[in-house]
């Protein structure tokens, strides 16, 4: 059994996001590790900071290598990072020739921080893709029941009649702004490649080339380390509570029409096990409490900010407790609003 409800075995039925929690697992998170060290190895090799056969036979290993996976949880909870005992493993896997030359001039957190810009690379690019097909579901919305008119509220209280069409812009206007900030940050995720202190002391006149040289075998931009500068990595949160917020609104007005039952007609429904006549609005509950959950947690991604000096254990071990739940909460509620959409067969309506 998982503490979390996104894994959990059967809440997960509700809460839960397979394609977005393979991005976090921990098989994804080596192979984008070992991905950050075969291009380190190439990179290294081309600028001539290592021998062309070394970077070779490192970037093949890479390719299959397999940690010990025991041990790298006994390395974590003795440094505090997975990294030093990864780089053990590896360079005991490429032989006494090539050992001195993996992780060259490398630190632990461009490893790591590195790894979580190519795997939000995948999650963003995932939620871009739903954000796209979600809109295209409000559309079939508008042309099916647009015109309809149907009750204002404002401040829950009934106001004048608008249309359907109106109630729908403010569903899925949001969509298409969060959709430009997730291309934009999407072709922004950067390389972490700092070294020790931040300033890739080791490699003295070629440390923008061998960085650039990295950058574009991970498809990453190019940009001068960021270790201790979180901003990038907080925005990225933000945008994630933006999308659950506003599908979050969604869902509390789907409940609402629901309520008052007039105006909305829904396929399926929860269960009760005590009132076997109710249709429970499930996921539009869901919605609400996902976009919840993502609002707690991006003040303390703000937290997370206040990096001391050049590295902070403590903020950046912060950052791993928080941000992907928040990926999780936003896969979710990317999914839920999906498979909402498509079970309204009535809205607004249709006595005039």
């Amino acid at each position: 059994m998982s503490i979390s409800a996104f894994e959990h075995p059967y809440l997960s039925g509700l809460v839960g996001d397979e394609e977005t929690g393979a991005m976090f697992s921990a098989s994804a998170d080596i192979g984008a590790m070992l991905a950050f060290e075969r291009a380190l190895a190439l990179a290294e090799g081309e600028a001539g900071v290592i021998p062309s056969a070394a970077a070779g036979l490192i970037a093949d290993l890479c390719g299959v290598f397999e940690p010990d996976v025991v041990a790298l949880r006994a390395g974590v909870a003795r440094d505090g990072v997975v990294v030093p005992q990864l780089i053990k493993q590896l360079k005991a896997a490429a032989g006494s020739d090539a050992a001195q030359f993996v992780h060259l001039g490398a630190t632990s957190q461009d490893v790591i921080d590195t790894s979580l810009m190519l795997r939000l690379k995948g999650v963003l690019t995932i939620f871009s893709s739903r954000l796209e097909r979600l809109s295209e579901q409000f559309i079939q919305v508008g042309k099916n029941f647009g015109a309809r008119p149907m009750m204002a509220h404002t401040r829950m209280q009934a106001a004048l009649p608008i249309s359907v069409a109106d109630r729908l812009r403010s569903w899925s206007a949001p969509l298409e702004r969060h959709r430009t900030r997730l291309q934009h940050q999407i072709s922004a995720l950067p390389i972490q490649f700092g070294g020790a202190a931040g300033n890739l002391d080791q490699f003295g006149p070629r440390a923008s080339e061998v960085r650039r040289r990295l950058a574009d075998h991970l498809g990453l931009a190019d940009q001068v380390q960021w270790q201790s500068q979180r901003d990038g990595v907080v925005e990225l949160a933000d945008t994630l509570s933006l999308i659950s917020g506003s599908l979050g609104k969604f869902g509390q007005d789907i409940a609402l029409l629901a309520q008052m039952g007039e105006e909305i007609r829904l396929a399926g429904g929860g269960g009760s096990s005590a009132m076997a006549h109710k249709q429970n609005p499930v996921a539009a509950e869901a919605l609400v409490t996902l976009a919840r959950h993502n609002a707690v947690l991006v003040s303390g991604m703000h937290q997370s900010m206040v990096h001391e000096q050049e590295r902070s254990g403590a903020a950046w071990t912060l950052e791993w407790l928080l941000l992907p739940p928040m990926a999780m909460a936003t896969g979710a509620s990317l999914r839920l609003a999906s498979e909402l959409v498509v079970k309204i067969q009535s809205l607004g309506r249709t006595d005039g």
